[in-house]
């Protein structure tokens, strides 16, 4: 069963952001992951949540989504992600 990584980011700094997003990319690549969503328009229709900018990532697996989060190429990021952006995630199995 297929798993999502779904990101709500709000960028601090949009030069470091983008360091980190081509940074990135190869690493979910490297472990079968694709980008089914980034930064397009948003429109919330129920509740209060107020995304700023979403992304979903898809994974064969859930243990695939762990192994990329999990990884060595991903983790080495993470200072840069936090002086790019205040991020949410959540995994999900899902369709």
């Amino acid at each position: 069963m297929s798993a999502y990584v779904i990101t709500d980011l709000e960028i601090k700094d949009p030069e470091l952001f983008r360091q980190f997003f081509e940074r990135v990319t190869g690493t979910v690549e490297a472990h079968g992951g694709r980008f089914v969503a980034r930064g397009g328009e948003i429109e919330v229709r129920l509740g209060s949540w107020t995304p700023k900018r979403l992304s979903i990532l898809e994974f064969g697996s859930m243990e695939q989504a762990r192994a990329w989060l999990a990884s060595p190429e991903y983790t080495e990021l993470g200072d840069l992600l936090s002086r790019a952006a205040n991020i949410n995630m959540v995994v999900t199995e899902g369709l």
